[in-house]
């Protein structure tokens, strides 16, 4: 393969498909880097070069490529021109054997909840607090650590998590480690050392977290759910069990916050039974049309358990959360984590402490939340013209949106989503198995989506809706 400028404006044989310009170039681009007629690393014309010889606008095919540079199909760096990504060569076929329209094999666009825009990872400031941490780091940072976290990093967290969402704590009380998912797995251990047998869930939220309770050996009865949030109420009811998982600052999925009546009565219930509130903020510090949630925990400290991570504000990547603990559970805990577990490296605590105490973690909060608040009013006015039968719910907050579908067509609509291209999760997918199936939704992650793939991802997500 040549790489003169000839190569660069070469003819390029294109077959638009489907509707719209665009949305039609993007497929015979897909189609072609799929059937391996275009080869990974190969050069393709400039925009201009493709938009003169396709007769149409050169900001049309400088979309299309922009989208699917995002998407992975392409790669485009200055001075290099636009390739064909790297990806793993496909079987070439028989033109003739093959289908017209070959069946997509992957999603085009994701708009599964739960992960925040990577694109967004703010890398200068992050190099700048790492480079600030490491060079005064004693050298004992790059031995084995202690166990409950860097002091550095609990010291700021403490301060932070006091201003920004209402938590008491101190450092002594905080424990590090590598996510919610680590934390809840910890916290199962220590309550079933404590001949604990039940911790009442949520009717709707995340298996991945209930089955690491129930891997701990605990049965999870269900909470029903309302406009008002989880009903704490009937906590009095559950005669075994002996703590609760709470989403109460934006539950997850439906984006209810925990009314303050319900949020009282979970702490009313816990200092009744000697029982222990879990209390999961996985996206507290995104809100938009409201004023901060602050967290139930500040309500009794020696009763619930805050839990908290990076992976939301930051990213999933970087494997750090924390777990604000009443003082009698602290030595548990640590015990539960070992003296071997350390999965959260010193450098990388070092370098979150630097980050939030230079005050960048606040400025790159304050950006992301104008961001998401973006997209969140951009899926809104999208809906309200494309849409209008489709009622949004949840969006006070956080990062996702419930869509109201019609009787029985969340199925039928996911799959017409993955047959275009677009990855989507249904309300049923987080329903607790004992809860009653009680309407049909979707659940839309808008923050998942980089900013260039985030108008194709919205335009595909109204062309599948009834």
């Amino acid at each position: 393969m040549t790489d003169s400028w000839a190569t660069f404006g070469a003819d390029l044989h294109l077959e638009p498909v489907g509707q719209g310009l665009r949305s039609g170039l993007m497929e015979a681009l897909r189609d072609a880097v799929r059937t391996g007629r275009l080869a990974p690393g190969t050069r393709l014309p400039s925009s201009r070069a493709l938009a003169a010889d396709l007769g149409v606008a050169r900001n049309t095919v400088a979309d299309a490529y922009a989208e699917l540079v995002a998407e992975g199909w392409l790669t485009a760096r200055q001075g290099s021109g636009t390739r064909v990504a790297q990806r793993s060569a496909p079987r070439r076929t028989d033109p003739a054997a093959a289908p017209a329209r070959p069946a997509r094999t992957g999603a085009g666009h994701d708009l599964k909840p739960g992960t925040p825009d990577l694109s967004g990872f703010p890398r200068t400031a992050w190099l700048k607090a790492a480079r600030k941490a490491l060079t005064a780091a004693p050298d004992e940072v790059f031995g084995y650590g202690d166990p409950q976290g860097r002091a550095e990093l609990r010291t700021v967290l403490a301060e932070y998590l006091a201003r920004a969402r209402g938590v008491y704590a101190d450092p002594e009380r905080i424990v590090i480690c590598a996510g919610f998912a680590h934390g809840v797995a910890l916290l199962g251990r220590v309550l079933r050392r404590r001949r604990v047998r039940e911790v009442a869930v949520e009717s709707y939220g995340l298996d991945l977290h209930t089955n690491l309770l129930t891997d701990a050996g605990l049965r999870i009865p269900c909470l029903p759910l309302d406009e008002h949030g989880s009903r704490t109420g009937d906590l009095a009811a559950l005669r075994g069990a002996g703590a609760v998982l709470l989403t109460p600052a934006h539950q997850f999925p439906t984006g209810v916050p925990l009314h303050p009546d319900r949020r009282a009565a979970a702490v009313d219930w816990a200092r009744s039974t000697g029982g222990l509130i879990l209390e999961d903020d996985y996206d507290g510090e995104f809100r938009y049309d409201r004023q901060p949630v602050g967290a139930l925990q500040g309500l009794d400290p020696e009763r619930a358990v805050y839990l908290g991570t990076a992976s939301k504000s930051l990213a999933p990547g970087l494997r750090l959360g924390w777990m604000v603990l009443p003082r009698h559970l602290v030595g548990e805990v640590m015990a539960a984590k070992g003296m071997a577990d350390r999965v959260s490296g010193s450098p990388d605590q070092l370098t979150l402490a630097e980050f939030i105490a230079s005050g960048a973690y606040d400025r790159h909060v304050r950006s992301m939340r104008l961001r998401y608040r973006r997209r969140r009013d951009q899926l809104v006015a999208a809906l309200a013209d494309r849409a209008p039968g489709i009622e949004v719910s949840g969006i006070a907050a956080g990062l996702h949106a419930v869509l109201e579908l019609p009787a029985g067509a969340e199925r039928s609509v996911i799959q017409a989503a993955a047959f275009q291209g677009l990855a989507l999760e249904g309300l049923s997918r987080y329903r607790h198995p004992d809860a009653p199936a009680t309407r049909d939704a979707l659940v839309i992650g808008y923050g998942s989506p980089s900013e260039s793939a985030w108008p194709g991802a919205l335009d595909a997500l109204c062309r599948v809706l009834p």
